[in-house]
């Protein structure tokens, strides 16, 4: 299977070979449809995450809940992207919304990965016309039940839990969206950005395991990753993936589901517990 990161130069090798997939969208409200359509890279396509990689929102579910398979098939179909075909995913934030896409398709069985560093490490022209592929055939297949989590593994004392939120929202410091600040109690704080370098790439391989060593994460861990609501802890999913070390198991409703239950517990403060 194909590495969950590829670089630039590996692109311009395949091109021909991949389905291009530009995924930005923004916490804040702005338009990723329109930051696409002032400039994306030859031959992407724009893949709204609302719409394609979630379900509606609910309480009981979180703000992005994983879609029925068979609406993310059709989602993929209508986007060009068919039961064979190689995915490269970006954004503008090194990756981590387009690894919503990337762990959706490497679950399922597909070839998939994010370009190192997104549209800023891209070394050609952009253009602003709007790729329209023909429809494909996607297949829908089963999320698979051993790469996801619930409420209950992320409260389990045996498993690793990651929260790949930034430090302010894990400690509880605010919280701009959801019912509650903190985090679960237990969880260790691997905030997803800190998978990069200054320029929106991924940390050395050596590095990514120092770090999820230092979370206590062994080959052996159970390991389950959430964050706001089910996007940006793919990132982490796939950073342990890059670092050699097993797939761990997303926790898709994330804090938006467990602290819209006031009766479940929180944690605030730097510490896990």
């Amino acid at each position: 299977m194909l590495p969950p990161v590829v670089d630039v130069p590996w692109l311009h090798e395949h091109r021909g070979d991949v389905v291009l997939a530009d995924v930005r969208w923004y916490l804040d409200g702005r338009s990723g449809r329109a930051a696409y359509d002032a400039g994306h890279l030859p031959g992407a396509v724009f893949v709204d995450l609302d719409r394609r990689l979630a379900a509606p929102a609910e309480p009981g579910a979180g703000r992005h809940p994983l879609p029925e398979p068979e609406v993310f098939a059709e989602g993929m179909a209508a986007l060009g992207i068919g039961d064979g075909d190689t995915v490269v995913a970006y954004d503008d934030a090194g990756g981590v919304i387009a690894a919503r896409l990337v762990w959706m398709l490497r679950a399922t069985g597909h070839d998939a990965a994010l370009l190192d560093g997104g549209i800023a490490a891209w070394d050609g022209l952009l253009e602003q016309d709007a790729v329209e592929p023909a429809p494909a055939v996607f297949t829908a297949r089963p999320w698979p039940a051993q790469r996801l989590a619930g409420t209950d593994d992320v409260l389990d004392p045996a498993a690793v839990v990651l929260d790949a939120r930034d430090p302010e929202r894990y400690r509880g410091d605010r919280e701009p969206v959801d019912p509650r600040a903190g985090h679960v109690p237990g969880a260790v704080n691997v905030p997803c950005r800190a998978n990069l370098d200054a320029y929106g790439r991924f940390l050395p391989v050596e590095r990514l395991r120092a770090t999820f060593a230092a979370a206590g994460v062994t080959a052996d861990s159970d390991v389950v990753a959430y964050c706001g609501s089910g996007v940006t802890a793919c990132h982490d999913l796939l950073a342990l993936e890059l670092a050699g070390l097993p797939p761990g198991r997303l926790y898709p409703g994330s804090w938006s589901q467990y602290s819209a239950a006031p009766d479940r517990p929180v944690a605030v403060g730097d510490r896990p517990s």
